[in-house]
């Protein structure tokens, strides 16, 4: 019998500011928490908003980080080997010269309302470390940009300093790999799912064992971007939410083969245009899903559907 994917429900959580986008979300301490960035337009001035909810009815702001001379981008959950709310994020700025610089930085907190000053990343300079993922007590997370152009793993204890894994992270050097989501089973198997946008600019699947110094990778042959990948082990599903860009640009839940490294659409969420950068967390029998699109009005609002799978 094939899984069924049916959409329970989709509300806009919120639509302050003039583009709202690339959100996450997470499940700490019996609440809801979602973040994401705001801004003027895609690339200017961004901010990091978090809000919360218990219920995922009714949400209420908990912090607003800015800085007038910080573009903040892609604000990303994940929870510590301590018990802390992280965030880790990019920071970008352009010099004197004109050139794009990238700075990656984490936020903690432990009670969901206090946070910290920002850990600016010494590692994370010139670079900027994406979505992080966590086992046996060490984060992991995938950069590019910069130096860090040909990819780089990174790992840390507590999400304030950082050390390489392995450099040259990326299947190749000509495919401009970026964005990434990484998952650990419970044998400690680790998969990557990873966007590029060159050469053939489809995504491509990584396999690793520890210590995560090798990697197989595999071509899934469809493009996608803004990856989040989660494993339901109870239904021995592999799923992802990316945004897919073949007959129209859409947000879309996924199954993932990795056995035949197939990736297949499920189901489409309402959603067009400026619109992907999912969180993903699977509670009491349904998937949650935050994520922003610009179906409604041509604005972009960020979502939160729930998908029943049976």
């Amino acid at each position: 019998m094939k899984d069924k994917f049916e959409l329970i429900s989709v509300d806009k959580i919120w639509d302050k500011a003039p583009h709202n986008a690339f959100t996450d979300l997470i499940r700490y301490d019996n609440s809801w928490y979602c973040t994401f960035r705001e801004g003027e337009d895609h690339f200017t001035n961004g901010k990091i908003r978090v809000i919360s909810s218990k219920d995922g009815k009714k949400w209420k702001n908990i912090k607003f980080f800015r800085n007038k001379k910080f573009d903040y981008r892609d604000p990303k959950f994940s929870i510590t080997a301590k018990n802390e709310l992280m965030i880790n994020t990019a920071i970008h700025t352009i010099d004197s010269s004109n050139k794009n610089l990238y700075q990656s930085a984490t936020w903690l907190c432990n009670d969901g309302k206090n946070w910290s000053e920002a850990y600016i990343c010494e590692s994370g300079k010139d670079s900027w470390r994406w979505s992080v993922s966590w086992v046996d007590k060490k984060a992991y997370s995938v950069a590019y940009i910069g130096k860090d152009r040909l990819g780089c793993l990174y790992s840390s204890k507590d999400g304030k300093t950082w050390k390489v894994v392995k450099k040259e992270f990326f299947p190749d050097s000509l495919s401009l790999g970026n964005e990434s989501s990484i998952l650990f089973l419970k044998n400690k198997d680790a998969y990557c799912l990873l966007r590029r946008d060159n050469g053939t600019c489809t995504g491509v699947l990584g396999y690793s064992k520890p210590p995560y110094k090798n990697w197989n990778w595999k071509d899934l042959e469809v493009r996608i971007g803004g990856p989040k990948m989660i494993f339901l082990e109870e239904k021995n599903l592999f799923l992802t939410v990316v945004r897919l860009n073949d007959e129209k640009v859409r947000t879309s839940l996924c199954l993932i083969d990795p056995k035949k490294s197939k990736l297949k659409e499920v189901l489409e969420l309402p959603s067009c245009g400026d619109t992907s950068y999912a969180g993903m967390v699977y509670f009491e029998d349904i998937l949650w899903i935050s994520y922003y699109s610009s179906h409604e009005d041509n604005k972009t609002s960020i979502y939160l559907a729930k998908v029943k799978i049976s």
